[in-house]
Formats: structure tokens, sequence, C-alpha cells
């Protein structure tokens, strides 16, 4: 019962002459929320909680079976006629109560028909166990004797001296890592390989144990009791899980948080303590364990324990520190006061925020939580739609059912039938169906821009690959890179030595044989003809040998830029026959080359491009528009530059088979993109950039209906 409600109400003689009473079992424990008093009433019977204010307490504690529920309503009324909670919520307090299994009544005939709140609840325990079928939970036994037994060593544990070795043993491990950043990078590749993923469960299993009695034993360093361990079946992989909710009931809001932050605490603990042994041990399974420990402690601390829009750790810390109790529900209740004040117009309407701030970040919460959680599970279903395609499709119809049937369901009855908006209920019809019109138009009419980027990089149109045409060493560089060359213009020149003698040798055989053919014309006519045969060929060796002699000069076959960045570096050095050396770049004109994924295909070949702009890598705020473009019809798979794939820095998948990184793992299609000569941009030949093409315009419902197709078709065969 946050804020006191109307002071009369139409359903007050359902429970007007009740005679109700808290259990006898129930304790109260007084707590402060943001500086406000609460009354925390729990059963150790059945381990339920619930929060009150001071006025809701004082109303519960004159609850006798002797006298009626009016009977008190009227002498709180007198004694605080300012205060005293109206019959709205007093109806609505004890209802909830009723469900939390605190109330005593001797009258148990008229519960259904009193309480007739209790059917809603049931349904929405239903629904819940449809979503858990991925998260349920086996109680297996009960770990507070043990706690107890421990519990010396749990307070030397979490004290200061505790603290302090926490600290220096988890920043030594954290300088550890930073000295092993190169292999805990390179090790991090095969954590999903199959050799490997029965460590990752083993590490996750032990993890999660020790997260688990880590906030077992918090819980209990402070007083509380912990009286169920069990397994969580968490997208069908068993987990450990444990259930401290009697922290709720610790007076020190900073005690709750440690409660919440120790599973965390104890997780970095273990992780520092297998980083240790990760670093001291060389390949094998105890390495392997321990750096699948590692991983997973920090995987799960950043991206779920520690992330407060989940109902994790996280999400009860703020919750402790915000001093927010029940912070979902609370962010739930203010985004439909929200609706209902602002787009409904109930005047009476009360949110759960006590000031303009609050109401803020209750509201960012809500929205944020709610967009969040959607993203989650949608990941989860395809996680799990990758392994049993089956169950997958059963979790994303229960979704759709849970997430959007059922809330349109009762949004429509709450607007038909709920009293609250007796007054407002034509307005609230009209807002909602302006609200449901403009949401359709939206989705199916409204033509949205409809675009997609693909990368690529800068080419000349008119440019030629540099190679040398004979083997030798780089003896000279004539011309510097960067140079502005004509045709036939010395580059540089390569020196054989082997072809040097070779061609002293052969120019001494040409020598020799023609004296041996003059002295045969004089005194061995029978010795010329097979000697002009052999002078024939030493000069066609000769001019071979020639021709590779100048092989070694190399010139430019096309004016342009010459670009060699290496080649100053390679002086001395031999370089094999057709090694690549540098570029002749003519920088008049340039088209851009990109790879089109299949998913984006379609819109090539269907004459819906409307127009294209490049971006190039560097000049962000830049756009060139092409002026004309050319689909080439077949699939490839070899990158125009290794610069566009993985190992280059780029976004396309490689094959870890090609040690080039220009195999790509999925076959693409290309474009060639006309560029206009820019002044504000400079064109080199392999810049990096993007291209953007623009489609038709199509409405949104268009869009998402293709893209989810695509993702059936590409990840399901679907």
């Amino acid at each position: 019962m946050a804020n006191q409600g109307s002071t009369f109400s139409e359903s007050w003689h359902r429970v007007s002459n009740l005679r109700l009473s808290l259990r006898p079992s129930v304790h109260v424990r007084m707590q402060r929320f943001r500086g406000e008093k609460w009354y925390v009433l729990n059963d150790p019977f059945n381990n339920s909680y619930f929060r009150v204010r001071p006025m809701a307490y004082e109303f519960l504690i004159r609850l006798t079976p002797s006298r009626t529920v009016e009977e008190v309503w009227d002498t709180c009324l007198d004694l605080h006629p300012d205060s005293a909670p109206g019959q709205e919520d007093v109806i609505q307090l004890l209802t909830q109560l009723y469900h939390a299994n605190l109330l005593y009544t001797e009258r148990s005939t008229d519960t259904q028909a009193l309480f007739d709140r209790f059917r809603k609840r049931k349904q929405r325990e239903t629904r819940s166990r449809l979503l858990s079928v991925m998260f349920m939970r086996i109680p297996l036994f009960d770990p507070d004797r043990l706690l107890t037994a421990l519990l010396p060593l749990i307070t030397r544990m979490f004290s200061r001296m505790g603290s302090l070795v926490w600290l220096a043993v988890v920043g030594y491990a954290v300088k550890t890592a930073i000295d092993h950043a190169g292999a805990l990078g390179n090790q991090a590749q095969g954590i999903l390989a199959p050799g490997n993923l029965f460590l990752l469960y083993v590490g996750l299993v032990l993890v999660k144990t020790i997260h688990e009695f880590g906030h077992a034993m918090a819980c209990r360093r402070f007083g509380g009791e912990v009286h169920t361990m069990g397994v969580m079946l968490l997208v069908f992989t068993p987990l450990p899980y444990v259930d401290a909710t009697s922290s709720w009931s610790f007076r020190n809001p900073w005690e709750r948080a440690l409660v919440g932050a120790a599973g965390m605490i104890a997780e970095l603990f273990v992780a520092a303590l297998c980083t240790f042994v990760w670093a001291s041990t060389g390949q094998g399974v105890v390495n392997s364990l321990a750096y699948n420990i590692m991983f997973i402690a920090s995987v799960s601390t950043v991206l779920f324990n520690g992330n407060p829009l989940l109902r994790f750790d996280g999400y009860y810390i703020l919750s402790d520190i915000l001093d927010i109790p029940n912070l979902s529900t609370q962010a739930n209740l203010q985004l439909r006061h929200a609706v209902e004040k602002y787009l409904f117009g109930r005047a009476d309407s009360k949110g759960a925020a006590q000031t303009g701030k609050e109401a803020f970040w209750l509201s960012t919460f809500g929205v944020l939580s709610g967009i969040y959680r959607v993203l989650v599970f949608t990941g989860i279903i395809l996680f799990v739609a990758d392994k049993f395609l089956l169950a997958g499709l059963v979790m994303a119809l229960v979704c759709v059912v849970s997430w959007v049937m059922v809330p349109l369901y009762r949004f429509f009855n709450y607007l038909t039938t709920d009293p609250h908006l007796e007054r407002t209920r034509q307005r609230a019809y009209t807002v909602s169906g302006l609200f449901l019109g403009t949401v359709l138009f939206i989705l199916v009419v409204f033509p949205f821009p409809n675009r997609f980027r693909a990368p690529g990089i800068l080419e000349a149109v008119h440019y030629i690959k540099v190679v040398n045409d004979a083997p030798g060493y780089l003896e000279k560089l004539h011309v510097a890179s960067g140079t502005f060359v004509e045709k036939d213009t010395v580059l540089m020149t390569f020196r054989d030595r082997e072809l040097e003698i070779e061609t002293t040798r052969v120019k001494a055989q040409k020598s020799e044989t023609e004296a041996l053919l003059m002295k045969a014309m004089s005194s061995e006519i029978a010795d010329v003809k097979p000697l002009q045969k052999r002078l024939e060929t030493i000069e066609n060796r000769l001019l071979d040998l020639d021709k590779q002699n100048s092989d070694l000069v190399l010139v430019a076959k096309q004016r342009g830029l010459w670009v060699a960045p290496t080649a100053a570096e390679r002086i001395g050095s031999y370089l094999p026959k057709a090694t690549y050396i540098g570029e002749i770049v003519d920088p008049s004109s340039f088209r851009f080359t990109t790879t089109v994924s299949q998913d984006d295909a379609a819109s090539l070949f269907g004459g819906k491009i409307q127009s294209a702009e490049v971006r190039i890598a560097g000049h962000a705020g830049t756009d060139i528009k092409a002026t004309g473009y050319r689909i080439i019809p077949f699939e490839q798979k070899k990158l125009p530059s290794a610069a566009l794939g993985w190992f280059g820095g780029g976004d396309i998948a490689v094959s870890s088979k090609d040690d080039t990184g220009t195999l790509a793992a999925e076959s693409f299609f290309a474009i060639e993109a006309d560029l206009p000569f820019g002044k504000d941009v400079a064109f080199y030949q392999g810049r990096a950039g993007k291209i953007r093409f623009t489609l038709e315009p199509e409405p949104l419902i268009v869009q998402g209906w293709r893209a989810l197709r695509q993702l059936l078709q590409k990840r399901y065969r679907v």
C-alpha cells in the first residue's frame, strides 16, 4: 500500500464484516527506506515477506477475530483522520496479505467471493510457470545447519581483514592478467571449441555453486536464515540456486546490498585464484579449467549478475542502495500511473514515486528493463533454437502469447471493466484507439526509409600491379614512392650474378665458335655447317639472356602515380619472379568496390536501389554520391582486399584456413560504384569505407518480415 487511496469504495461491503488478524507465526521488523519508516512482515513457516507503511501497520495490529474490518477502520479513522488508509487501500492490502498467506480468518466460505483477485493471481502463476520452463527450480536440501557450523569462519571472511585479503588477491590477479593479456586473448578464441565445451560446463557449475554459497554465507553472517538450496534448469542447463530472501528483513540497506553482491564477490575471488593457477601452469586440463572459470566469472558478472535491468544480483543491489523496495513493481506502477493520469485523465491516480526525480528514474528503469528483457529472451530463444529448433519455436510461441496476446487481452479487460476508469472510460477508449491506430499506421502504412550498408575499398579505374619479371637482388630504386611517372620510366633495377656469369660464358662460347668457323671455312669445309648451327644456337641463347637482363630493369607500363611504400626497404633483398612490389595508379578516376551479404542481395536484383552514397574512413561527415554502379551477377568468396576481413580489422568473417585473410566465410555479391573526383576527400588506392544504398521506402512491418524470413532461412533453413 504505497499511497493513500480513496476514502470510500464501492467494494467495501465485501470485506467490512470480515473478522481477520495476522497469523500468530508472523514476525514484524521495522526498517527505514529513503528516510521513511516501513514494517516488514515475515512468516518463517512459508518464507513469505511483505512490506507495509506505518499507518497500514497500525491498521493491521488492531485486527482481531473479535472485531470486524469496518470497526478497526473506524477506529483508525478516528485516531488519524488525515492519514488513515482509505477503504480502497484496505481492500488492496488485505488482498495482498491473503495472497502472501499472512492473514488468519475464521470464515473461509466467503473467501472466493471476497478476494476476487485470487483467480487473477492464479492466472499469473500459470503464465509464470509457462515462461519458466527454461528456468525451473528444484529444491534439494536445507543448508542452514551447515552454514551455522561454519559461522565462525564466515564471520572472519566478511570482516575488514577479509576485505583487505580480497582486495589484495583480486588486485594482484588483475596485474597478472594484464601481464599476460596476449595469451588471454589468444586462448579466448577456442572457448567454444567442441573439445572445450565439457570443461566450460564444469567451470560454469563450479563458479555458480560458489556464487550461491556466497549469497548464503553473507545472509547467514548478518543473521538471516537460508533453508533452501537446489538446482535451477537454466535453458536446460542444471545450475545451483539458493533462497536468501530472509535478507529482506535486514534493517541496514548496505547489509542487504552486500548479500546481493556476495555471489559476485565470491566469483571474482575464485577467478583471481584461478588466474594464478592459469599463469603458472602449461597446457593441460588444469590450465584450461582455470581459464574457463576466469572467463565465466567475468562474463556472467558483467552481462548478467551485475546488470540491474535483469532481476539478478544487480537489480537487488540497486533496489537496496536506492532504498526502493520492489523496484520493478514500483516502476510498473509508476508507468501505469503516468498513462492513467496524463493520457486517460484520471485525476485521482497515485503513482509509486514520492518526488519528481524518483518518478523519472522509476519510469526510465521500467522502460529500459522491459526492452532489455525482450532482447535477452530473444537471444535465449535463438540460442535454444540453434540447438533444439522445436524447443525454440515453443519458447517463441509462449513469448508471443505472453508478451502480445495476454497483455492485449488484459488491457482490453482493464479498459472495459476497471472501476477506476468509470468517469474517464470514454477518454480511455479514444486515447487507446488513437494510439493503436497510430501504431498500426506507422507499422503497416507509413513508408520508412529503407537502407543498408556494405563495406568496401577505393580502387582506381585504371591501375596496374607492378611485379618483377625476373628474379634478382634489388640494386637501385630510381623513382621514390609517391612520384607521378610517365610510361616507360625506369622504376628500379635488379642484379642477378648468375645471369651475368652465364652471359659472359655464352659470349665466350660465341667468340670461340666464330673463330672455329673462320678456321673451318679455310681448311675444314665439312665442319662449317655444324659450326654454323652451333653459332645460331648460341646467338639464340644470347638473345634470351639479353631479354632476361632487360627484365632486370623495371619500367612503368602506364603513366600514373607510383605507389610502392616498402620498395626502399627492399634494396639489397632477393625478390623471386612475380613478387608484388607496388602499383601505378591513374588518379583521374576511382570506383568503390563493395561486398554485399546474401541477406541484402534480394534488394540489389530487384531494381529498387534509388541512390548510393560512399563514406570513406576518416571522413565521417562527408558523403560521396555514386554516379553509377554495376552489380557483378554471381557469388564470390575472394575479398577485394584483406582490409575488409576480420584479420585486417574489417567486418566480414573470413575463413580461418586462409592465411591471406581474403577468403570470406560466406559468399557475397560484389558491386562497383563509380565516384566523381572529390575535392573534400583524398582518394587513395585501397582506402576502406562503407557504401549506403537507399532503397524504395517501405513500412516497418514489411522490412521486419523480410528480415525475419532471412534470419530463419539463413540459420534454420526454414
